[in-house]
């Protein structure tokens, strides 16, 4: 493992940190640019995103011949980070959940035709894209194998689902999205994953669920499915294939979660650093007092550390391995960092932090999020511990390494 980025990479590193200071956090700073959803709109994003593509920083994991980078996971890594400096740098480069993970499962398991119908439109960014497949309870949540109630039944060359999602980011206005339903009561080959298009009749959305924090393009809706028909066609992979498309998806997804939340710790300790060099307060700099210098050191510390653990990972899947515990790790802890990064950056500035005036308290209330989405940090510890369990020693392997559990 070498962490040095190759030369082409390190290029691609420093343009997107050049891009992000020059096009898209002129764009942040300016409150009027804000919806009120506190995201971006798209029509005033649009014009940075033609000057994204035509600086050749656009959608990084998709394949060149829909007009992407075609990147390596570890160059993701180092390009998500740097986008990530503004709340809004992954949109403008077409690197945003869930549009990110869903370009990536369409690259990796659709069939040609597939790809040219529903990954090209979202690779020219010219549709948004949701994954549906979180219900309310009793329905699926961490465990949708056993617990999925959407429900496909197959008659002739259709499926007809009928079921409720809920929680699902970015259904509002999302043209193109990915359904898991159940399709037959086989443990592990019960669910299949479903293409559909936002004008087949047969869905609806029943409400966009208020959250804490800000939200994404499209927020966090609840949706009913109610005689919705597909056709055999937009099967991906195969019938009970639903949970290895899953798996395919949320690894690397939840990987470029903490690519984008390390942008966003980091963003939190300039504003912080930049705070306290200027503010005094009893005849001294607060950058000068050991108290601040330990907070901000910590952070620090805790920002270096999870870059380490999501690069290993980037490099892992890269190896071709499946990088479930290496995933694991970086998920939990960028994402514990990622609130810590928050809440130091606004005790440090004191009301200046709970305020507007800075985009802090805006990743302080998205962090929160951090530690459910893709996974509750209580369930990865549940899947490292077994992990452990069944591998022993060999749980602290470096490298995928043959015949290890959790890469097959």
């Amino acid at each position: 493992m070498d962490f040095t980025l190759a030369p082409e990479f390190e290029d691609i590193r420093l343009r997107t940190r050049a891009f992000i200071a020059e096009h898209v956090l002129p764009l942040e700073a300016d409150p009027v640019n804000f919806s009120a959803h506190e995201n971006i709109p798209a029509s005033r994003l649009e014009p940075i995103r033609a000057k994204a593509r035509a600086a050749g920083l656009w959608a990084p994991q998709s394949p060149k011949e829909f007009g992407g980078m075609e990147l390596p996971i570890v160059a993701w890594a180092a390009m998500y980070e740097e986008a990530a400096r503004s709340l809004f740098g992954p949109l403008a480069l077409n690197c945003m959940a869930p549009d990110d993970g869903n370009m990536n499962l369409l690259n990796r398991v659709g069939t040609p035709a597939q790809k040219e119908k529903w990954l090209r439109p979202l690779v020219d960014g010219k549709v948004r894209s949701a994954f549906a497949m979180t219900e309310p309870a009793p329905g699926s949540g961490s465990d949708p194998a056993g617990m999925m109630r959407t429900r496909a039944v197959k008659k002739g060359d259709r499926y007809v689902v009928t079921g409720r999602k809920w929680f699902i980011t970015g259904a509002d206005g999302a043209a193109h999205n990915i359904l898991i339903a159940r399709t037959s009561d086989d443990k592990r080959r019960g669910l299949t994953a479903f293409l559909y298009h936002k004008d087949q009749p047969g869905w609806r959305i029943v409400r966009r669920i208020p959250i804490l924090g800000p939200e994404e393009h499209g927020g966090h809706c609840e949706l009913e499915f109610d005689g919705l028909e597909i056709p055999a066609e937009n099967v991906l992979l195969g019938e009970g294939d639903g949970l290895k498309c899953t798996q395919i998806r949320l690894g690397p997804a939840r990987l470029t979660h903490c690519m984008r939340w390390l942008g966003w710790s980091k963003r939190c300790l300039e504003i912080a650093q930049d705070y306290v060099a200027s503010r005094e307060g009893f005849g001294i700099k607060l950058g000068e007092r050991e108290s601040v210098q330990i907070k901000l050191g910590e952070v620090a510390q805790q920002i270096q550390i999870g870059r380490l653990l999501t690069m290993h990972a980037a490099w892992m899947l890269d190896q071709g391995g499946r990088a479930r515990k290496e995933v694991s790790f970086a998920k939990v802890h960028v994402a514990d960092t990622l609130h810590k990064a928050a809440d130091v950056a606004i005790q440090l500035q004191g009301a200046r932090g709970y305020s507007k005036d800075t985009v802090v308290e805006w990743i302080y209330r998205a962090a929160r999020a951090a530690r459910l989405v893709d996974g509750a940090s209580e369930v990865h510890m549940m899947v490292l511990s077994r992990f452990m369990r069944e591998e022993g020693r060999d749980f602290w392997q470096w490298g995928p390494g043959e015949g290890r559990k959790n890469d097959r």
